[in-house]
């Protein structure tokens, strides 16, 4: 097999069906235009990720290639330590959102040099350029060596003004269509917000939403695009159409998650009471997405918004996506556990557990500080941690979601017999994204996780390569491991996270050698949708 066909093998494409089953015509009318929205969101995703790669994808030849630029959304392979696939050109840190050649360093020096930028050069919503917006709307950044003189920052939606006009026309057209009064009022706010890059007060509107049957994602939430100073967002969407009986099984997280936030190991300033907070949770099927939720790694539950103000007034809404779950387990988390942990064991790696897991640790990203305290200051955690924050922000809600299954089973919340199904199940999931690598923030975060559970006993593995959970020493582990994390996030400790990081998450050779012997099982799922037509961006 040719080097492209190894990489496509890689990733086994499921497809996310469209069921109109119980939509009505009008609804169907309202989600295409949320699909035509979702698509122009994409071109916006690329103009951030790799242009250069946008306009190969535009040119390629081989079907091969357009498929691993179709699952990567650049020309780097996500699943290979963002390695080329085309040509030598390494990733460069900060993508499309500040200039090439641009460090942290040099920001900061920038900055110190020229406060009135400071917050622009920090406002998630902006791109860093240093040459007008005008000479250059379409091209990548040209490569800078040095603190430069003059850099020019422009808001999202300037930069981005050629599609973000029309995604906002077609959510007011979507608005129009929705019999959901609620809904139509949240799709109006939104199209407004891209148009201001201001999402608070829609924000807000969705989080009031109350069981929509239909629901959607749209905005530039996440930060794994940014190496540089870890703030700046990415464009991101699903529409999402809820399951009803699922949803409803949720009840028990919805209740005690304030008492969950109170029971983390760390100091009462550092976790905020979640008291009388919105706690919306659904679990829905996802027939389409775009943007960071489209390329690559495949997420199979989300938590947002992410903005710290929204989480102390108001939470967050967590949401878990049934068909890209199910299809995560049964193609990819199932098979490794039966390839890599010893046979009595395997039992306990399970979709239920999973599914716990997944719950526990969505939960988890709403729980713990809101923000860090930094000499004698309130700071924004990412901004104060940098660019390691989106691996320790995974890390910090894997291993609190670990630690709170423990806390319900104790308060008889949870049978006892599921733990062990939690933490079998914990540690397939382990398997699968450290095939991802150091280079992704899921893959950094459970590369370190790993490594303190075989340090502390709770993993071994066996001169047959298959690894054994300790149960007995699971839970201990777990709780030392959250208070670190907590407590890295509260402190702002940069220096401190960056060493933990880099004490953690060096790949031992038995695991490497282990996973070699899974290379026919997929690294993860690359969805087919059958919404629209798949077409490039």
């Amino acid at each position: 097999m040719h080097v492209e066909d190894l990489r496509v093998a890689r990733w086994k494409q499921v497809t996310m069906p469209y069921g109109k089953a119980g939509l009505t015509a009008r609804e169907q009318q309202m989600i295409a235009k949320l699909a035509d929205a979702c698509h122009l969101m994409d071109t916006v995703y690329w103009h951030q990720s790799d242009l250069g790669g946008w306009a190969m994808y535009h040119t390629a030849a081989s079907p091969l290639l357009t498929q691993l630029y179709a699952i990567n959304g650049s020309r780097w392979d996500l699943a290979d330590d963002n390695s080329p696939f085309v040509g030598e050109e390494p990733l460069v840190p900060g993508r499309e959102l500040y200039p090439f050649g641009l460090t942290r360093a040099e920001i900061e020096q920038y900055a110190a040099a020229h406060p009135e930028q400071k917050a622009a050069l920090y406002d998630p919503h902006t791109v860093v350029r240093s040459a007008p917006l005008s000479l250059s709307p379409n091209l990548s950044q040209p490569v800078i060596s040095g603190t430069p003189d003059r850099l020019f920052i422009v808001p999202y939606h300037e930069a981005y003004a050629e599609w973000v006009g029309p995604m906002a026309e077609d959510l007011r057209a979507a608005a129009k269509l929705s019999p959901d009064p609620a809904f139509a009022h949240y799709l109006s706010l939104r199209a407004d917000a891209l148009l201001s890059d201001d999402y608070y007060a829609s924000d807000v509107a969705w989080l009031d939403l109350k069981n929509p049957k239909v629901d959607l994602i749209f905005a530039p939430y996440e930060v794994y695009l940014d190496g540089v100073l870890g703030v700046k967002t990415s464009y991101g969407g699903a529409i999402l159409i809820r399951n009803d009986a699922e949803s409803r099984k949720l009840a028990l997280y919805q209740q005690q998650e304030a008492a969950m936030q109170q029971a983390l190991p760390v100091p009462d300033e550092d976790k905020p009471s979640k008291s009388g907070q919105a706690t919306p949770m659904e679990v829905v099927d996802s027939p389409l997405r775009a943007g960071d939720l489209h390329y690559g790694y495949q997420a199979v539950a989300d938590n947002l918004p992410n903005d710290p103000r929204i989480h102390a007034e108001k939470g967050s809404k967590k949401m878990f996506f049934k068909n890209f779950l199910d299809a995560r387990v049964n193609y990819v988390i199932l098979p490794l556990a039966q390839r890599l942990l010893v046979l009595a064991q395997t039992k306990d790696v399970s979709g239920e557990g999973y599914t716990t897991a997944v719950i526990l640790h969505e939960i988890s990203h709403g729980l713990g500080p809101a923000f860090a305290h930094v000499d004698g200051k309130q700071v924004d955690i990412n901004e104060a941690i940098g660019p390691v924050y989106s691996g320790l922000e995974e890390a910090k809600a894997d291993v609190t979601g670990i630690f709170l299954a423990k806390w319900l089973v104790d308060r008889k919340l949870l049978p006892a017999s599921e733990l062990n199904s939690v933490y079998g199940s914990y540690v397939g999931g382990m398997f699968r994204s450290l095939r991802f690598g150091t280079a992704e923030a899921h893959g950094r975060a459970q590369m370190m996780e790993f490594n303190y559970l075989l340090e502390h006993k709770a993993l071994t593995q066996g001169a047959d390569g298959r690894y054994t959970i300790d149960y007995a020493a699971m839970s201990g582990a777990i709780a030392g491991l959250d208070e670190k994390l907590l407590l890295l996030e509260a402190n702002g400790d940069r220096a401190g996270a960056e060493a933990w990081f880099a004490k953690y998450d060096v790949m031992p050779l038995p695991l490497v050698q282990a996973l070699d012997t899974t290379n026919d099982i997929p690294i993860d799922i690359t969805p087919k949708f059958e919404l629209s037509p798949e077409a490039r961006p």
